[in-house]
């Protein structure tokens, strides 16, 4: 064996042991769906940013609809800032810790060109105010001060400049791939919808393969010139029975009324199909019963007509209403019956 052939063996075998220890590497790695608790603050200010402990949400007095809960997130996807995100790759479950992220890396540094000067009249009557959110020129900012027609419009972040500290605690490391759809839904809605994972089978067209034949048989180049336009004829399609790995979504108001999924409801399901490993998801809207409220023909008219209680009577006491004679409009029926 030459010295380069025993150079290219222990590179190789170098290699193995990289992938391996990689692949035996201890504690979270990227990729893993990861459950956080975690409460950041500005540095200097001390200004709440964002929670999942709802006593802090509720001692900092944070009037907001969603839940305040830990979070599911996926290491290596940018849901968190990237310093936490180092920070818990190799931790284990229990680890507690705390990050400072430089103004650059969080909000970025305040930035004072972003402070304009626009018309009063760019801004809808009720948002002339100091502090007001306005939307201007597809830019979000507030307004600093409104002097005669002039606003001072501050497209900076409201957090711009500011270092944030980040105190998290990882509760679990999630594995159960319906635990892992619902907390990627709430992490993109706030919303987390009932759902489950099952496996159907469906019926599918597929392309079928064209069969090139033995060599033998095997055509001319000036028979395949004069076959061109078979060439590049529509290929063909079978149905075929496959099974589906279908994670099923229950459509709720809060969801179907949410506007991140109204949106970009496309976006968002394909990031849990490739995330969680299904084929497709299907969104089900669920209709309950009336239970024994009653709601039959009768009812209904009743409560056209205004009438009380349900049934015939409503019926009857409708069409006395409208001055109608139902025996007429009987014999008229049984009448136009006779004819045909």
């Amino acid at each position: 064996m030459t010295e380069d052939q025993e150079a290219d063996l222990e590179e190789q075998a170098d290699d193995v042991e990289a992938e391996t220890e990689d692949a035996d590497a201890d504690g979270l790695q990227v990729g893993d769906f990861v459950e956080i608790a975690y409460t950041a603050r500005t540095v200097d200010g001390d200004q709440l940013v964002d929670t999942t402990d709802p006593e802090v949400a509720e001692e900092e007095g944070v009037d907001a609809d969603r839940e305040f809960a830990p979070r599911t997130i996926v290491l290596g996807e940018g849901h968190i800032f990237e310093a936490v995100e180092d920070e818990l790759v190799g931790t284990e479950v229990g680890t507690e810790g705390t990050v400072t992220i430089p103004a650059e890396d969080a909000f970025g540094e305040y930035d004072p060109d972003a402070v304009e000067t626009v018309s009063a009249e760019k801004i809808d009557e009720d948002d002339r105010y100091p502090g007001a959110h306005v939307h201007l020129d597809n830019r979000h900012g507030y307004v600093n001060t409104i002097v005669g027609g002039r606003a001072r419009i501050d497209f900076n972040h409201p957090l711009a400049g500011e270092d944030v500290e980040y105190e998290f605690e990882v509760l679990d490391e999630v594995d159960d791939r319906e635990q892992q759809a619902a907390g990627l839904f709430e992490m993109y809605l706030d919303v987390e919808p009932e759902l489950h994972i099952e496996t159907d089978e469906v019926e599918e067209e597929v392309p079928v393969e064209a069969d090139d034949g033995d060599d033998e048989d095997s055509e001319t180049p000036e028979e395949s010139r004069e076959g061109g336009e078979a060439a590049d004829a529509e290929p063909e399609f079978e149905t075929q029975t496959v099974e589906k790995e279908t994670l099923y979504v229950e459509s709720t108001p809060q969801l179907t009324m949410n506007q991140q999924w109204m949106f970009s409801k496309q976006q968002i399901a394909q990031d849990v199909i490739d995330k969680v490993g299904v084929d497709r998801v299907i969104v089900q809207e669920v209709i309950d019963g009336m239970g024994g409220m009653g709601m039959g023909m009768g009812g209904m008219m009743g409560g056209m007509g205004g009438a009380g209680g349900a049934g015939g009577a409503d019926l009857e006491a409708a069409l006395e209403d409208a001055d109608v004679d139902a025996d007429e409009i009987v014999e008229e029926l049984e009448g136009d019956l006779d004819e045909e």
